[in-house]
């Protein structure tokens, strides 16, 4: 379909809960309009959508997926978006691509965790926003419970356009307040319809909707206000002018409702998306910055203007290649060519743009501003990249930023996975942006970072499956430090060795004390040639080579001064080698008998929780050897900022969600080290003591 004018272009997102029926809505939509070649079942696993294998075996979307369709002569791009917490960066990156945050919401369970996060996103982003009550045939369906709880949870601008016919089993269509006609579905899911007049029985009801619709619209508007209070109605002309004011502006939030595995509710919602909804065109222009002289720079949605465009998902297919999915901002993208990437600094050419429809692509000759399009093969370009004019460049906003929060070790399986799993991951980590990769030196492990534990999960399947690298799941090591309490005075250190020939011989005497937040030092203080001067830094790098091994537990030793104060030498038998020996065996000596003790990381935590749980996250914090530092209010929410040990906070992510039901979320960073409670102590220790055995053997 080539559409030139953005005001016929609607960009519309379904966003909501785990399980409200997100993608079952998407496919309803794309089926009502004859965009795909079946009506596809997330239950029936034949979903046009979801089609990943992790998708499938979850019955649930785990990322973002684009369709679109042609409905009476208007281009619709539907983005069908995860409702799992886990992967909540595409429900973020959707948000900055779309001109309506549909939002769904199921009339059995009524407004959820996720449902009230991702609407006040949309809020935040002052994006318009609809609400479709969905599974109206279901079992204990009931639109007035769940109308009160979206008027009560979400926005007391929620406003029903529609009301259902009938309830459960017997639902069949519903009430359009607007035309005032009831819309009798037919039962074999094509979308298909029939107008008839509002049943008698629904008469009352549905004149009492209509009357609360008409109110709403009206306050929008001075002129409208005055118009109503006069004549006590609107004109339908004026109710559509008004009605799509007040969703431009946020003042009516319209509801609507339906039930998309038996294609209900679709095909109606097609017709008020495009006659009453915003398009691109009547959004605000982007502002972005001119890369030369850092100033504010808008970018209207004008096909005529320089092209912008943003890229808000990356797919990385290992038959296709890199898909690169955008919205174009401003300009038009012709079929083939080249652009800039402002934000990378590179240009990319490329020779043919798509339209993406699930999995399956076809090619598309053009793409105006305002519209959604891919292109494959982009080699530096990735997710939150500019792509524009290079004539005239532009930087424009970064999607938004989730930090991963937990934290496992990857262990290959074999020497081929081992050798394959860098690349693997780094192309795993080009999709999703919110992978991080990292690695423990000390322990020689790769370490994956995410937004959840089915996160990390999810990431290991497709990492076998797309790439054939199988890994165990490990938790991360800690990364304890050893330090002492007390002091050591005059400890020898002696290294002697007669094998037939020339020997080996070196002594040292040292003392060694804390050195608490200065690291470590070493002291010369030798007199009268006792150690002769050149095998002096034998023994500080002896000591230093056995600060990184570890004496008590196998940690890295931190924050201890030591001496040098006399020593032995032989003129043929001393050496380099010798004195080395003997500055490290001395230390180990005088570090056990000054009190050894373990230091553990201290991390710095902000946990955004709903009000009514504050008590118990306080509490779970105080279990976890924590303290807290402070609560702040932060809109309906609040902030508690803490400090706990790393060792403490590995399954905090599964677990803050657990307590507060999914509405928690926190970020967590490095502030210190600590030392350890004598009795957790003993217990890192005694598990160290295998380790220690097997060093002490080889020297």
């Amino acid at each position: 379909m080539n559409v030139q004018d953005p005001r016929r272009i609607r960009n519309v997102g379904l966003f909501g809960h785990q399980g409200s029926g997100k993608t079952s809505l998407a496919e309803a939509l794309l089926w009502s309009a004859k965009a795909t070649p079946k009506f596809g079942s997330v239950i029936d696993e034949t979903s046009n959508l979801d089609t990943e294998p992790e998708e499938i075996k979850r019955k649930g979307s785990i990322a973002l997926h684009v369709g679109w369709c042609g409905w009476k002569e208007h281009k619709v791009n539907v983005i069908d978006t995860p409702g799992d917490p886990n992967f909540s960066m595409d429900m973020r990156a959707a948000l900055t691509a779309v001109d309506l945050a549909a939002v769904v919401v199921s009339a059995v369970d009524g407004v959820q965790i996720q449902t009230d996060r991702t609407f006040s996103f949309a809020t935040e982003a002052k994006l318009p926003r609809l609400v479709f009550v969905n599974k109206m045939d279901r079992e204990r369906a009931d639109f007035d419970a769940t109308l009160a709880d979206i008027k009560e949870s979400l926005s007391a601008q929620a406003i029903p356009v529609q009301i259902p016919m009938g309830k459960e089993e017997s639902f069949a269509g519903v009430i359009d307040l607007l035309a005032m006609k009831a819309l009798r579905f037919k039962a074999d899911a094509s979308g298909a319809f029939v107008e008839e007049e509002v049943p008698a029985e629904l008469q009352d009801e549905a004149k009492k909707a209509r009357e609360a619709l008409v109110d709403a619209v009206a306050a929008t508007d001075d002129a409208l206000t005055e118009k109503y209070l006069e004549v006590g109605d609107l004109s339908p002309e004026e109710l559509k002018t008004g009605l799509t004011t007040g969703i431009l502006s946020g003042a009516v939030i319209p509801v609507l409702c339906g039930s998309s595995t038996k294609n209900i509710g679709a095909s109606s919602m097609l017709d008020f998306v495009v006659a009453s909804c915003p398009s691109p065109a009547d959004r605000p222009a982007i502002v972005g910055k001119d890369p030369r002289s850092q100033e504010d720079v808008e970018r209207p949605c004008d096909p005529a203007a320089p092209m912008s465009a943003q890229v808000f998902r990356t797919i990385v297919d290992q038959f296709v290649g890199k898909l690169t999915i955008f919205r174009v901002w401003s300009g038009t993208m012709g079929g083939d060519g080249q652009v800039q990437n402002t934000t990378k600094n590179t240009t990319e050419r490329y020779s043919q743009l798509l339209s993406l429809q699930g999995r399956k692509h076809e090619p598309a000759q053009q793409a105006v501003a305002g519209d959604i399009a891919v292109i494959a093969k982009f080699k530096e370009t990735g997710t939150g990249d500019t792509l524009c004019d290079p004539k005239n460049p532009v930087v424009l906003p970064d999607l938004p930023k989730i930090k991963p929060v937990i934290t496992y070790a990857l262990k290959p399986k074999t020497k081929q996975d081992e050798d394959r799993i860098a690349a693997a991951l780094h192309r795993l980590c080009d999709e999703d942006p919110t992978l991080e990769i990292g690695r423990d030196v000390e322990a020689g492990e790769t370490l994956l970072s995410g937004v959840g534990q089915t996160h990390i999960e999810v990431t290991v399947e497709r990492l076998k499956r797309k790439y054939s690298v199988d890994v165990d799941l490990l938790p991360p090591k800690i990364p304890y430090r050893e330090t002492v309490k007390g002091s050591a005075k005059n400890v020898e250190g002696k290294h002697k060795k007669q094998s037939g020939g020339r020997g080996q011989f070196g002594v040292c005497f040292i003392n060694l004390e804390p050195n608490r937040g200065n690291g470590y030092e070493f002291v010369d203080k030798i007199v009268g040639g006792a150690i002769p001067r050149n095998f002096i830094p034998s023994v500080d790098k002896g000591i230093r080579a056995q600060l990184s091994k570890g004496v008590y537990a196998g940690f890295p030793i931190v924050d201890v001064k030591v001496e040098l104060i006399d020593g032995k030498y032989h003129d043929v038998d001393s050496s380099d080698f010798s004195f080395q020996m003997a500055g490290s065996k001395g230390f180990k000596q005088a570090f056990m008998a000054a009190k050894p003790t373990l230091l553990e990381p201290v991390m710095n935590i902000e946990v955004t929780i709903p009000e009514e749980s504050t008590g118990d996250v306080i509490g779970d914090i105080n279990q976890r050897r924590g303290r807290v530092l402070g609560v702040d209010t932060k809109g309906k929410n609040q902030m508690i900022k803490a400090q706990a040990p790393m060792s403490e906070l590995l399954t905090y992510a599964p677990d803050l969600r657990s307590i507060t039901s999914g509405r928690g979320s926190f970020t967590m960073e490095y502030s210190h080290y600590d030392e350890v409670p004598a009795n957790l102590a003993e217990k890192v220790v005694a598990g160290a003591k295998g380790k220690l055995k097997e060093e002490e053997e080889e020297d």
